[in-house]
C-alpha cells in the first residue's frame, strides 16, 4: 500500500532539527511521494533543493496571497517564480497560489493579480496549479472561469463549503482533503467527502499544520495522511487500500504525466 501526500511544507522551519530523519522515516511508513510546496520565492527555492534530494519528493513554486511580496513589481516577482520553475524537473505545479480574504483583506486587489498572472504563467509552462482559497469563493471560481488553466489543478486543503466544491469539480479541479475532515468541530466533513467522487479526489497533510485527531496540535508529517485516508474510506464505504491507491493514481494523474 503506498500513499501520496499532495501537499506538505518540510521547506518550513518546524522541521530545520530533523528533517532529513522526518523523511527518511515517513518513506518506510509506505509514504512514497510527497509534494513539497512552495508559498513564495524563497520556500520555494527550498522545496526544490530538498525535492531534488530524494526519490518521490516533488516540489511547486508560486506566491501564495499570504506571502505577497512588499518589493520588486508583481510582474519581477513572477519571473522569479517562472526561473524557479523551469530549474529543476521536480517541479509539477504552480502553487500555492490563489485568494485569501480571512487573513487578508486589504489587499483584494493586488491577491487577484497575483493568482490571474500565475495561472497564465502555468500555461505558459503547461504545469497544473495548486489553489489556496479561503473566505474568497466567489472571487477564486470567478477567475478559473475567466482563466482557463490549461492542465487544471487542485483546491489544496479545500474548505469545507459545498458550493465551493460543486464548483470546482465542474470546472475539472481536483479536491484535496486535509486534516480538518477530522475534527470534531467540522460538521459538514462527511457530506462534503461523500460529495467529493473518487476520481477527483487527492489527500494530503499541508505538514507541520493541521494535524488530524486525535493528534491534533502537535506538528504534523506526512504519516499522518494515513488518519485523513482511514476517514475517507469509513465515510465512502471503501476499504483503506483502495482510498489509498485511488488517491495516490489521482495525484500521479494530476503531477506526474
Amino acid at each position: 500500500m503506498e500513499f501520496f501526500d499532495s501537499h506538505a511544507h518540510y521547506n518550513d522551519e518546524k522541521f530545520n532539527k530533523d528533517r532529513t530523519e522526518i523523511l527518511k522515516a515517513i518513506k518506510q511508513e509506505g509514504i512514497t511521494n510527497i509534494i513539497i510546496a512552495g508559498y513564495n520565492i524563497e520556500s520555494s527555492k527550498k522545496a526544490i533543493m530538498i525535492a531534488n534530494e530524494q526519490e518521490g519528493l516533488y516540489a511547486t513554486c508560486g506566491i501564495s496571497p499570504n506571502d505577497i511580496l512588499e518589493i520588486g513589481s508583481v510582474d519581477e516577482n513572477i519571473e522569479e517564480i517562472k526561473k524557479l520553475c523551469i530549474s529543476s524537473k521536480k517541479v509539477v505545479a504552480v502553487g500555492e497560489i490563489g485568494l485569501d480574504y480571512y487573513w487578508n483583506k486589504e489587499n483584494k486587489t493586488l491577491q487577484r493579480q497575483y493568482f490571474q498572472k500565475q495561472i497564465i504563467l502555468a500555461n505558459e509552462l503547461q504545469l497544473p496549479i495548486v489553489i489556496h482559497s479561503r473566505n474568497a469563493q466567489m472571487d477564486t471560481i470567478q477567475i478559473l472561469q475567466e482563466i482557463e488553466c490549461e492542465r487544471k489543478g487542485v483546491f489544496h486543503c479545500c474548505q469545507l463549503n459545498s458550493q465551493l466544491v460543486k464548483s470546482a469539480i465542474q470546472l475539472g479541479y481536483f479536491i484535496s482533503l486535509a486534516g480538518a475532515c477530522t475534527f470534531k468541530n467540522a460538521k459538514n466533513a462527511n457530506e462534503i467527502i461523500t460529495q467529493i467522487p473518487l476520481n477527483k479526489l487527492l489527500i494530503e497533510t499541508d505538514s507541520p499544520y493541521l494535524s488530524p485527531e486525535p493528534v491534533r496540535g502537535t506538528r504534523n508529517d506526512s504519516r499522518n495522511v494515513k488518519i485523513i485516508a482511514k476517514k475517507i474510506a469509513e465515510v465512502k464505504g471503501k476499504t483503506l487500500a483502495e482510498i489509498a491507491n485511488i488517491t495516490c493514481q489521482n495525484a500521479k494523474k494530476l503531477f506526474l504525466k
